[in-house]
């Protein structure tokens, strides 16, 4: 492919791009930014591959950055920076494949229609990621895009571990365990090539710890078992997502708090989490900082679900060789990595304090079981499956 390709992720008040070089059969980074809504207003920037600042702006009249017509900022400010008509495909980071896709697919009519029928699947994610998508086919008809699934890396999974224990013909409508974050564990899986190969080949537990928080027990560089489900509110305790929850709590808000389901969604996808139990923030940096009671407690229960789930996915594998932190928490809180190692030394790992501190590569000791720290990117997996 010649040109540029541009990955785009939406989310429901940002949109987040990159710009790659093609370079033969690798990319390499030109540009990426960030337009997000922030109060009333809103601000888009520009950076370099080096970090400096190419362009900024701010707005503050939000009507025109109706979902979908963010992306013509974007075009624009790539336009003046480095040409917008070297643009040869956009890639999109898509939530929910379903168990139709499972590659990355070149967008059509039909495809798209396909996509918007998973909404049920991701109501919260699956509109914002299309909204651009019909944006670009109606401006520009004649670029390529493709869509790449947060959902498909965990597609191989065993079937036993994608089951839900209810009946056939509720399960036969898509209700089952699909998984999530797996752009990240795909190249995630790919460094692990490059820094540890017997650890790539062996039995590997990625902890993606962010705002959105999970799990992969990888084996060979596949997928066994994740934290997430259904949907991407299961498993780990998040920013301001609850987590694994007793099916029976919802039940008890809908008969004993007369709950409808939008209140019920609203709670357990944005009033839970670190900001649910601290009642002061769903930021991790804040919480460490803070003195706050319920801001300890936050974290420690935070780290303390991370640990039981790094039990369970060590079962579903059979024992682990190595474990990796990526996500903006888990590359850079180092008390969370400190609290979650201390506390599997009974799987053979034995915390490096100096490393940990620094944030280095490995963060265990010579003598242990390999823990490192590795900087995800979602982006460049886009781009390089769009190449």
């Amino acid at each position: 492919m010649s040109g540029s390709i541009l990955v785009l992720n939406a989310g429901s008040s940002s949109l987040k791009f990159s710009l790659y070089g093609v370079e033969g059969s690798d990319v390499r980074d030109r540009a990426r930014g960030l337009l997000e809504r922030v109060g009333d207003g809103a601000r888009l920037v520009a950076r370099n591959a080096t970090g400096a600042i190419l362009s900024q702006r701010t707005w503050t009249d939000v009507s025109a950055l109706t979902p979908g017509h963010e992306v013509d900022h974007v075009f624009d400010l790539l336009g003046a920076v480095s040409g917008a008509d070297a643009i040869g495909a956009v890639g999109h980071r898509v939530v929910h494949g379903g168990t139709r896709f499972t590659e990355p697919v070149c967008i059509d009519e039909r495809i798209l229609a396909e996509l918007d029928a998973l909404t049920p699947l991701a109501p919260l994610h699956q509109p914002h990621d299309l909204a651009p998508i019909r944006r670009i086919a109606q401006c520009y008809p004649a670029l390529p895009q493709v869509a790449c699934f947060d959902t498909a890396f965990h597609s191989g999974a065993p079937e036993l571990e994608r089951m839900f224990a209810i009946p056939a013909s509720i399960a036969d409508r898509g209700v089952r365990r699909y998984g999530f974050h797996g752009l990240s564990y795909e190249y995630i899986a790919s460094r692990l090539g490059e820094i540890d190969p017997d650890l790539a080949r062996g039995r590997a537990i990625v902890a993606h710890l962010g705002n959105g928080a999970s799990m992969c027990a990888m084996y060979a560089g596949r997928s066994v078992a994740t934290t997430m489900g259904f949907t991407a509110l299961d498993g780990l305790m998040m920013g301001t997502r609850c987590g694994s929850l007793d099916p029976g709590v919802i039940l008890y808000l809908i008969d004993e708090l007369r709950m409808d389901a939008r209140a019920i969604e609203r709670v357990l996808y944005r009033e839970s989490g670190l900001l649910g139990v601290s009642g002061i923030s769903a930021d991790m940096r804040e919480l460490l900082r803070s003195e706050a009671p319920r801001a300890r407690t936050a974290v420690e229960l935070f780290c303390y679900r991370i640990v039981r789930e790094l039990g369970g996915l060590a079962a579903a594998l059979g024992g682990v060789d190595g474990i990796v932190f990526t996500g903006g928490i888990g590359e850079h809180a180092a008390p969370v990595r400190e609290r979650v190692l201390s506390q599997a030394t009974w799987l053979g790992f034995e915390l490096d304090a100096q490393a940990n501190a620094r944030d280095a590569l490995r963060i265990t000791t010579t003598a242990s079981r390999p823990a490192y720290v590795l900087a995800t990117n979602e982006e460049r997996v886009i781009a390089q499956r769009c190449n």
